[in-house]
């Protein structure tokens, strides 16, 4: 490799920092650069909004400087503004920065009301999160006191978001006993405040401390812990960012390791700072010396859609029909998947390259005709995919710059010159989506996507799989409206023999139907065709291409709703069908499916996850049944149940993203992934945003010596269901990903169970505990674990860093069940001080049958706490009186003296000081 080819490598590899999530952010000199945030576009044009941005994230940056330690600061950020906003002169048009890509989305809230901010978090603790949703009333200051200052809060944000760490407090579980007594979830535990619940009755509501449950020693429900104003705690960030003095993420010293909140059960008990300390940010940079300037904002507009094909039409193109199939998919790109009002050209390549045409507005279906009569018929010569990329640069330069415009680059030739134009490429602003057909497709043919943020697919020269049709179809714009973004509905393929049929269904739901479209291809002769909707009415008037070996139907209107049913008849070739759709209506939230890799690259033994996000708006749809079809270079087609039962490689149940670990390694090169959702009649969608990883929802806070509430959130009930049936079919590719150091088969088992990272304790009468988790496999979330290993002891911390010394419990009985079972196991503790006010923690090994073994689990916990015998107690004067006004709390005498001056009849106040 010459020094021109290496340092090419070493820009790809400097540009390939977060490019899993094809987020843009870089960091350069402790200074985060090309933060995008996006402005959904159904947002109502507000131009304030835009300054509103700037001082969330200027309020933010000094904050972030000092809580890191003077490590990082908001370099330069960009605000992307929606096509349907008013044009200015200082908006320019994007480069790279997309919908698809914006770290940040400012959107409506869904459902109305709920304007948290949160992150999505798809991976393991330390793993980068996809996006930080805000709405547009956060960011305008108008829910300070729901969460806080924005700029704050953005703070508690981005550590999910560029770290990888959790919140520190807990919704579902606000208090656990320790040693006996009631302690707040907080972190840091030497956070100081008032435990108190508020009561309504009929149109008044009225402030009391909270009473304790009698049997689990717990305090009732609706009690909340009201911070006192002034606190001399630092941390935590994740926990309440909005307490004034709070200004640095808990550290080793001061965390609560026995809280149980997500970052503990998530990070092994590890404390957002050392989380922090372990990235790839921390390792890269040193403390500044000086004050960071202030964040730099530009300002872009998105613009209308150009796009530029760049077809291979060399020599090879003519093995295994792939001419034909470009031809096919092309049809399908340009009659269905670009939208209306796009801008279309169209570049061959062989050797050299010719323009098949120059930038065609599509404004109707003739001009859709015209552009499918350009696709190359004929195929011959080399292969010089820079000439191709060229010509397209030149012609979108003749109407537009290349800046934000795309590219579509398919090629099934190896090319040893196609590093001459990286730099080319990274200097035009355009954004490239590779297409690598058959097995001989240029190795460095990722990088193009990689580098400009584009999508990278592999189409095998297995017809039946439909992969180059997949990969034309999942090409919708990445910005504009989800109402006018082509959805694939079916995608199947099959072999047929002796005059079989290809009979199956596919479901129209009520969210799409809008320009339908159904697509049949074959490999020799024209099948018979049938295609009924479903009031039963057979449909005519396919459109069939003998020469291309296609036939296609678009189902005038918005189409039916219901089951569709097809029939394909036909002798020894091989049959597609593709069904893809829109929106039925602007306003009403079509379901959507997107998936993908946890990595672009696999290196054997370490797994890869294939994730499936289910959404209809901000509404995730569950129990779904979803199925990844992964396919290698070698035609072998790998089928995986996705889950969403939070374990293994699901990071949250019933949030509506699916996920599966891949193990399934048959050789080194590309893979395919594409995904099937069914929803039937065990799918719903839920009311309500589950909920996220993100800045606490403040319930109260002193003013003026009194308490006072926040009105209260809408509680998230996982049985409330909008709908008690949500049927739909959707098919989504999830790109590509390149394999390697696959040893040659038999492939050794090098695969251990997965950890278990939802295992739960709950304690009985006569001591007897009761744990459950789900089952891991052999190999990851996949077969059947050989044993558990179960130890106990009474400090957390020698559970987690002595595992191997702690007590055994006897688990000869316990026989694992296959991968994604639910394990009960009942034990008492033995040999081990168990009494009232114990603290005992509990975690699960897997083994499998190579002696392989699992991460230790998260550690659950369980108190003994025994209810005093006592007499039965007076009526307290709670029980007695009728409401009484708010407690008043002088928080500017110190300490217990606030005991002192409380109402005698109210009793002792329960206050947590540090």
């Amino acid at each position: 490799m010459g020094p021109f080819k290496s340092s090419v490598f070493i820009l790809i590899l400097h540009l390939l920092e977060g490019a899993l999530s094809n987020s843009l952010i870089q960091l350069n000199n402790n200074g985060y650069e090309g933060i995008v945030i996006a402005i959904d576009p159904n947002v109502p044009e507000d131009e304030t909004l835009i300054q509103h941005i700037k001082d969330m994230v200027t309020q933010a940056s000094p904050y972030l400087f000092e809580a890191t330690g003077k490590r990082f600061y908001f370099k330069n950020v960009v605000i992307l503004i929606p096509e349907t906003w008013k044009t200015k002169p200082d908006y320019v048009r994007p480069k790279l920065e997309t919908y698809k890509n914006a770290d940040v989305l400012v959107a409506e809230p869904t459902p109305p009301q709920s304007d948290k901010p949160y992150t999505e978090q798809m991976g393991k603790c330390g793993e980068k999160g996809e996006r930080i949703h805000l709405t547009p009333n956060f960011v305008s200051g108008k829910k300070l006191r729901e969460h806080g200052p924005q700029g704050r809060a953005f703070v508690h944000e981005w550590a999910h978001l560029r770290w990888g760490v959790f919140d520190e407090y807990n919704n579902d579980e606000k208090f656990y006993l320790s040693n006996g007594k009631i302690q707040a979830v907080r972190c840091s535990a030497g956070i100081a405040g008032t435990n108190v619940v508020n009561k309504c009755q009929g149109g008044s509501c009225y402030t009391k401390k909270c009473t304790f449950n009698k049997v689990t020693g717990l305090y009732e429900k609706g009690c909340e812990f009201i911070p006192q104003t002034h606190q001399t705690e630092k941390a935590s960030i994740m926990f309440a960012q909005y307490i004034e003095s709070i200004v640095e993420f808990c550290t080793e010293q001061n965390h609560n390791k026995e809280a149980p909140n997500m970052q503990n059960q998530k990070c092994n008990l590890r404390s957002t700072w050392e989380v922090i300390r372990d990235s790839e940010d921390f390792k890269k940079t040193t403390p500044m010396t000086t004050q960071p300037p202030k964040p730099t904002f530009s300002l872009l507009q998105i613009g209308q859609r150009i796009v530029c094909l760049v077809l291979d039409k060399s020599g090879s193109m003519v093995t295994g029909d792939r001419l034909n199939r470009l031809n096919q998919a092309g049809q399908l790109f340009l009659l269905q998947t670009v939208e209306l009002g796009s801008w279309v050209g169209m570049v061959t390549f062989d050797s050299a390259a010719y323009v098949q045409s120059e930038l065609v507005q599509i404004n109707s279906g003739s001009d859709r005709d015209t552009l499918t009569k350009r696709l190359p018929t004929a195929a011959a010569g080399g292969t010089s995919i820079c000439t191709g990329l060229r010509s397209a640069f030149t012609v979108i330069r003749k109407k537009y710059p290349t800046d934000g415009s795309e590219i579509v680059l398919l090629t099934d030739g190896e090319d040893n010159t196609i590093g001459s134009c990286f730099n080319e490429v990274q200097q035009s602003g355009a954004i490239i989506h590779t297409v690598a057909l058959g097995p001989s497709a240029a190795q460095e043919l990722e990088q193009l996507s990689k580098m400009t943020g584009g999508f990278q697919t592999y189409a095998s020269d297995q017809a039946q799989n439909n992969g180059l049709i997949d990969a034309f179809g999942a090409l919708s714009s990445g910005n504009g409206a989800v109402s006018q973004r082509s959805i694939q509905l079916e995608s199947k393929g099959l072999t047929l023999q002796n005059s079989q049929w290809m009979n199956g269904t596919v479901i129209m739901d009520s969210t799409v139907g809008k320009e339908t479209l159904f697509l049949i291809t074959w490999t020799t002769q024209p099948p018979q065709i049938l295609l009924w909707d479903p009031s039963g009415k057979k449909q005519d008037g396919f459109v069939v291409d003998k020469n291309t070996k296609m036939a296609y139907i678009q189902i005038p209107g918005v189409a039916k709703v219901g089951t569709w049913k097809y029939s394909l008849q036909a002798s020894s070739q091989t049959l597609t069908l593709t069904v893809t759709s829109r929106a039925s209506s602007a306003t009403l939230p079509p379901i959507t499916v997107t998936s993908k890799m946890n990595k672009d690259t696999g290196k054997f033994p370490s797994p890869m996850i294939v994730y499936a996000k289910i959404r209809q708006g901000a509404s995730p749809i569950l129990r779904a049944r979803v199925t990844a079809l992964i396919e290698s270079v070698n035609g072998k087609t790998i089928t995986l149940e996705l889950l969403d039962n939070g374990a293994g490689a699901d990071a949250t149940k019933d949030d509506g993203v699916y996920s599966r670990y891949f193990t399934t390694y048959d050789t080194n090169g590309r893979y395919s992934v594409k995904v099937w959702a069914l929803g039937g009649v065990n799918a719903a969608r839920q009311r309500t945003v589950p909920q996220q990883n993100g800045a606490m929802f403040i319930p109260g806070w002193i003013e003026n010596d009194e308490i006072k509430w926040n009105p209260s959130r809408p509680e998230i009930n996982k049985d409330d269901l909008q709908d008690k049936q949500v049927c739909f079919s959707r098919t989504s590719l999830g790109g590509s990903f390149v394999a390697s150091d696959v040893p040659k088969a038999p492939i050794p088992d090098l695969f251990p169970p997965c950890q278990i990272t939802d295992l739960k304790a709950e304690i009985h009468e006569g001591r007897l505990i009761n744990l459950t988790w789900t089952a891991p496999g052999d190999d990851y979330d996949q077969g059947t674990a050989y044993k558990y290993i179960i130890r106990i002891s009474t400090s957390i911390l020698d559970l987690r860093d002595k595992f191997n010394e702690s007590l055994q419990v006897n688990t000869t009985a316990l026989i694992p069940k296959e991968a994604n079972s639910e394990e009960v196991f009942f034990f008492k503790p033995e040999n081990i001080t168990f009494e009232n006010g114990t603290d005992l923690f509990i975690a699960i090994q897997a083994v499998d049958k190579v002696d392989l073994k699992s991460e230790i689990s998260n550690i659950a916990r369980v108190s003994l706490f025994i209810p005093p015998q006592t007499p039965p107690e007076t009526p307290s004067p709670d029980e007695m009186s009728p409401p009484c006004p708010d407690i008043h709390i002088n928080s500017t005498i110190p300490g217990i003296h606030i005991l002192k001056i409380m109402w005698k009849w109210l009793g002792e106040l329960q206050l947590t000081i540090a």
